[in-house]
């Protein structure tokens, strides 16, 4: 008769799993595009673009997160993405430029350096890494720089089939 196979680190009590998908901040995900304010879409004209940033109904973006960006070969000033964060200030949670991806990288960079790891002291932790929301690549190279200093051991996956990263000398 076959001896049956059991999974020790899946019936580990002292494992941990971390996932970064409960750290994912709830609210909307804007990409605020200029392109369609600029003439002929490449050229931005000062009081052309003061007049739609002033028409603009910007309380839209109430608790949203925005990423500005250009999708045009459009040189835009620094103060054109200085005015837009102005209005958006009062309304959305955060503003930043760049893309939907680089939203996310600084959202969950902002996470992790709050985030208190004492609790993960000595322990065996498993990054889990698949996720159904869009956790940025990023936010797995800044959490096991933090969860390095503290950790037991960290492996990667699920319990059935991690991949081992890193154990304490």
């Amino acid at each position: 008769m076959a001896e049956e196979i059991v999974n020790r680190v899946a019936n580990n009590k002292n494992l941990i799993t971390f996932d970064l998908e409960d750290y994912y901040p709830n609210g909307n995900r804007v990409l605020f595009d200029i392109k369609d304010w600029l003439f002929e879409g490449l050229l931005l004209r000062e009081k052309d673009f003061r007049k739609q940033v002033s028409e603009h109904d910007w309380s839209q973006y109430k608790d949203a997160y925005v990423a500005l960006t250009c999708s045009t070969d459009a040189i835009i000033p620094g103060w054109a993405y200085l005015l837009l964060t102005s209005s958006l200030f009062p309304f959305a949670k955060k503003v930043v430029v760049g893309s939907l991806e680089t939203l996310e990288t600084i959202l969950y960079v902002e996470i992790l350096n709050n985030l208190d790891v004492s609790e993960y002291q000595n322990k065996l932790i498993i990054i889990k890494g698949c996720t159904n929301k869009p956790v940025p690549e990023g936010a797995y190279i800044d959490l096991i720089q933090k969860l390095q200093p503290v950790a037991k051991s960290i492996m990667y996956g699920e319990a059935c089939s991690a991949v081992p990263l890193y154990k304490k000398k």
